[in-house]
């Protein structure tokens, strides 16, 4: 298996066609992850997003925020980033390992979404614990992760993907329970309800769960 799939396969123009989907339902759920965030900014907010790949997320939020950074290991995705976020000013997008940021009380708003918290390969309580460092007094950290209602749908969108060339053919008889394998070696996996809300417990701050569009599952964390 590759030490990192996004990395070293699914990047750059290739990440770009993942989203380039045909199921409308995904389209919701894509839309629906953003537009949650979006209600909660008043504009003036500093935004990180960790695992930002070619910035797709932080090209919808830059006109509602101060100012984007974000973060994402795959160098050919943040060059491909660089010029689709060309015409926003305020967005910045950076090589750099979400596991090793190092930002302390810089951001009013720190986002983990789509899943990444499993994307991002390695211990998860590290990226909890590195946003909320990230974090002014007030601010808050957005992590999500698929609603166990969206498994159809995420199956879907997986095999358009293989469909695609972009991951290796599916493993039917081991994909189930939360887990898409992949003949390539590919492995996404998700975190329950039970899981975020440990995380919750775990921060000492004040959290809720919700969920979004019966697609995806957040875990919203306020600093004090």
């Amino acid at each position: 298996m590759k030490e990192n799939y996004y990395s070293e396969s699914l990047n750059a123009a290739r990440l770009f066609d993942v989203y380039q989907t045909r199921i409308d339902r995904v389209k919701q759920y894509l839309e629906a992850e953003i537009e949650f965030v979006k209600r909660d900014l008043a504009g003036k907010e500093r935004v990180l997003e960790l695992g930002a790949g070619y910035g797709r997320i932080m090209k919808e939020l830059a006109p509602f925020a101060a100012s984007v950074v974000g973060v994402d290991f795959a160098e050919d995705s943040v060059r491909f980033g660089a010029e689709y976020l060309a015409s926003f000013g305020n967005c910045r997008l950076h090589a750099s390992d979400a596991h090793r940021i190092d930002f302390d009380a810089e951001f009013d708003v720190v986002l983990c979404l789509q899943n990444g918290l499993s994307a991002m390969k390695g211990d998860p309580w590290n990226l909890v614990e590195r946003s909320l460092k990230a974090l002014v007094p007030g601010g808050k950290a957005y992590f999500s992760t698929y609603s166990s209602k969206f498994w159809d749908y995420r199956l879907e969108w997986f095999k358009e993907q293989s469909d695609k060339g972009l991951l290796g053919e599916i493993d039917w008889d081991n994909t189930k329970d939360g887990w898409i394998i992949c003949r390539d070696g590919f492995k996404a996996t998700t975190f329950s309800e039970k899981d975020l809300d440990t995380f919750g417990k775990m921060t000492g701050l004040p959290y809720r769960l919700e969920e979004v569009d019966e697609s995806s599952l957040f875990l919203i964390v306020e600093k004090q």
